[in-house]
Order: C-alpha cells, then structure tokens, then sequence
C-alpha cells in the first residue's frame, strides 16, 4: 500500500483575518513523516486542511488514496457506546440480520465488503490494548487514553493509505504508548504525525519543521533532527556576530568619512573667507569638493545598507523561540496547613480507592493505566462527580485543568473567556496575563474555537490564573498535551515556583521527573 500527498501554493487564514499558512508547499511520499514546530505555527490547521475539515482560500491539496485522520482531542458523546464511536454499529447490527436469515437490501448495503468487520475489529483492539473493552460499553465510563486508543481504531478499520495523526500519545500510559509506536513502526503506507513526543518522533523516517509558513525536511528522527539544528544554529549565530562586527565597522567608517569631509568643509570655507584664489577657482574647487563629498558618501551609505541587509538576513536564520512566561499566582501554603482530605475515596469510574492527605506546599503526582480512575479523581475532588465511596474535603481554593481542554467558550474571543471567568480583573490584567502566555494584540481578539491546542491551553491556564479567588491548589490533568518542548519547558519552572499545592496527572515521565516532586503516587 503506497501513497503520497502534496500541498500546491496553500493559503488559510481565519475569519478574523489572522494568517495561518500563506503560499504553503508540501510534498511527501510513503513513509513514516513527522511534523514539528512551535504552538500555532500551523501544524493542525494544515492535517485538517489535508483531511478536508477546512477549506483554503487559495491553493490545492491532492492525494493518492483514502485519508484518516485523527485530531489531537478526538472527543466524543459520553452516552454512545464503543461500537458508534469505532463506527461500526450499523454493520454489526446488519451481519447479524443477515446471519438471522435478512435477505433487505439495506442490510447488504451496510455491509457492504465489510463481512470480516467483528474478526478486523477484534484484532485492532487487541493490539492496542483495549480487548478489555465490551463494544456495548458506554463512552462515559472510557479514560481519556482509551478514547484516543479507540478513535485511532476506527480509522485504522477504514483502511486508509494516508494517515494523519495529531499528537496522538496524548493521555497515553507507557503501555500504550509502546503499542501505538510498534503501530506506527510498522506502517506501510503514508503516515504524517504531529507530535511533542520523542520517542514517537524517533521512530519517523524524517522530520519536518514548519516555521515561517515553509517546511523544512531533515533525514532521521527527532535526536537526528535536533542534532542538525544545534549545527545550523550554532553556525547561524556565528553568522550573526559576524554581521554585527561588519555593520559597527562599517558605522565606524562612516563617522570618520564624515570628520574627513566635516574637515575639508572648513578647509574650504577658510579659504574661501580669505581669498586664496581667483572667485571662478574657488567655485570649481567647491563643485568637485561637494561631488567628491557625495561619492564618498554614496560609498559609505551602500556598505552600511549592505551589511545592515547581512545582519537581518543572519538573523532571520536564527530561532526566536518565544516562550510562555507563566505568572502563577503567589499563593504561599504554610508547611503544616490542610489542603485536601480523601478518605477512602473511590470514583464513580475507573477501580482505585484513595487515602490521601495533602498539607503545605506538596506536589503530588498522580501516575496509572488508562481506565483507572484518575481523570475521574480529579473531577470528583472538584465536586463535578460525585464519589461512589469516600468522602472528599478540600481546604482551599483549588483550579482544574481538565483533560479534554473544555473550559473555553469558542465562539468567545480569547479575552472574553478571560473576562468572563475572572470578571474582577482589570482589562489590563487580563491582557497582561495572556501576554505571558504568548497571546497578544490581536491574538486576544480571536475566537477560541479558532485556538491551536497549545494556545488553548495556554489560554485556559490564563483564565484560571486569574480567577478569584486565586488558587492554592491546581489540579493538572495531562497538562503537556499538546505543547511543544519550549513550553514544556516553562510550563515546568512555572510549577517549581508555584507557591500553592498541585496534583498532576501524566505520563509524561520526563516531565514529572523534572517536577521534582513531594510524592508520586501509582494507581
């Protein structure tokens, strides 16, 4: 199964006029492809334009063969079961009309070549872990892992030669991760990935960094990749210090141009006071003074435009990676104070049972299976569900992170969500506020439906920031999906200077290893 795509002269902008991609070119082959870049570059909107979610202005997408495609929150109504969500409850329903002695044509067209869907659809579920999955199981009592598991299986069973997945390690425990990297491992046909994840990444046959509005390729996996741009960048920065010696050099010689000429200038008015020569000499002698004055000038001028064009052209090779500048509020907990108490809590779904007791300043991180209980914990503790046992008492005020990044309205701009959930702050605070989140001016004014998943959730951490009253207790659930490393970098020395509680979810191990945690607690 082979199969390639390209991308022709693609422009996309949103309603609001804001550019997304302008005169985009893209072409690849069969072959595992991954696509990097920093949060809003575009990398989403472009998979979406690819699977005809949305529509350019201008341009051509094409491809050879059918498309899949997986978006990084794939969502779904909590009351269908995991046949509707796998997109296969019709065709069961029909074999077995037909196995009962149907002879409708409406059976025989639902099934159209799909007679091996039950045995297809058992397997991709074994393989990726979720044979323990009844297909009459409510999508309400399925992890937010398992969700994206069994939204990928439905892809996988239309059988397409073009796959395109979006951070699709998203809410994944390790066990699974491992399951959907062998998936991608031994993929045969055409597979663009958008991802944050290393190990994912390491297993593409190249790399793709989106930046600027143009892809650039690099052979390898993503230790290759960055390995080549701490060359280029190293190289770049040479480049820049370079230029920069040349433009002061250049000024330099400016300056001393125009002391030569400044002294000429009054060398010739002198003579000119006094008479030296006849009035038509003195005149020739002025003229070839302020021509020669203009050459030298001219000369000067060129070399300095020239080495100033060096110096941006030097520069605009250099990454500017901005990164988020999180202000989380200075929330102190005294060492011995009480933040949350769970007795023998067990949720309404998932299998754990919790005592916990949290005092001060504690940083709890909360690791497990899918299908545990944990995203479950979390929205019980915040009182969205209530506990099948147990009590839950919380001390403080506390904020929540959710996985499936809902707290948004989208049809508000981002600033209206910031209004409408802190409506004690200034309008100057709350842009402020999304201004260390890297959403600024006419950012702000967008609307949140039009947000990439990074800017969500840099958006959604602002408003609950933000909230009054101000939180000393966050609870974070799969906080790292979605952004790119820089972020995840900030994003790590922001909860280090957290003054309050929190309780992270994630199986993200490099990150809660650089959290440097009170406690780790496995479910």
């Amino acid at each position: 199964m082979r199969a390639s795509l390209s991308v022709n002269d693609l422009f996309f902008s949103w309603p609001d006029g804001s550019t997304v991609l302008d005169g985009l070119d893209l072409g690849i082959g069969a072959g595992r492809h991954g696509l990097v870049g920093l949060n809003g570059s575009g990398k989403s909107t472009l998979l979406r334009l690819i699977a005809g979610e949305l529509v350019p202005q201008r341009g051509s997408v094409s491809v050879d063969g059918t498309v899949a495609y997986l978006p990084q929150d794939p969502g779904a109504d909590p009351t269908r079961t995991v046949s509707e969500v796998l997109g296969i409850a019709e065709t069961l329903a029909a074999l077995e009309r037909v196995e009962s002695g149907s002879t409708a044509v409406d059976d025989f067209d639902a099934i159209g070549d799909r007679w091996d869907i039950a045995e297809r659809t058992e397997a991709e579920l074994a393989r990726l872990g979720l044979g323990h999955l009844s297909l009459d199981r409510p999508i309400a009592s399925v992890s937010g892992g398992e969700l994206v598991l069994l939204s990928l299986v439905a892809r996988l069973l239309t059988r397409p030669s073009v796959l395109l997945l979006d951070e699709p390690t998203n809410n994944l425990d390790s066990a699974a991760r491992e399951r959907l990297i062998d998936m991608v491992a031994g993929w045969k046909g055409t597979l663009l990935v958008v991802s944050h994840d290393r190990e994912l990444l390491n297993a593409m046959d190249d790399i793709g960094s989106l930046r600027g509005g143009e892809v650039r390729w690099y052979g390898g996996g993503f230790d290759d990749y960055e390995a080549a741009v701490a060359i280029e960048q190293e190289a770049a920065a040479r480049a820049v210090r370079a230029a920069e010696a040349d433009l002061r050099a250049q000024k330099r010689d400016r300056i001393e141009a125009e002391s030569v000429l400044a002294t000429r200038r009054k060398q010739g008015e002198k003579a000119w006071a006094e008479k030296r020569m006849p009035k038509i000499a003195m005149g020739n002698y002025k003229r070839r003074a302020q021509v020669s004055a203009g050459k030298l000038r001219g000369i000067h001028d060129d070399r300095l435009e020239d080495a100033t064009a060096r110096l941006t052209e030097a520069e605009e090779l250099v990454h500017d990676d901005r990164e988020i500048r999180v202000n989380l509020p200075d929330t102190v907990v005294p060492a011995g104070r009480d933040v949350l108490t769970l007795e023998g809590v067990r949720p309404a779904y998932g299998d754990l049972t919790l005592d916990l007791e949290i005092r001060g300043p504690e940083r709890i991180g909360l690791t497990g299976r899918n299908g545990t209980g944990k995203t479950s914990l979390l929205r019980t503790v915040t009182g969205e569900l209530d506990p099948a046992a147990g009590t839950v008492r919380t001390h403080v005020p506390i904020r929540h992170l959710p996985q499936r990044m809902d707290l948004l309205d989208g049809a508000r701009t981002v600033a209206e969500n910031v209004a409408r959930i802190a409506p004690g702050a200034t309008e100057n605070e709350r842009r402020a506020q999304l201004a260390r989140f890297l959403i600024r001016g006419r950012a702000a004014d967008q609307p949140a439906s039009t947000l990439s998943g990074g800017e969500r959730l840099r958006a959604t951490l602002a408003c609950l920031l933000l909230a009054e009253p101000a939180p000393q207790l966050l609870l974070l659930d799969e906080p790292t999906n979605n952004l790119d490393l820089p972020s995840i970098r900030h994003l790590v020395e922001a909860l280090e200077s957290y003054r309050g509680a929190f309780i992270v979810v994630s199986h993200d191990e490099r990150f809660l290893d650089d959290l440097r945690l009170t406690r780790r607690i496995g479910v």
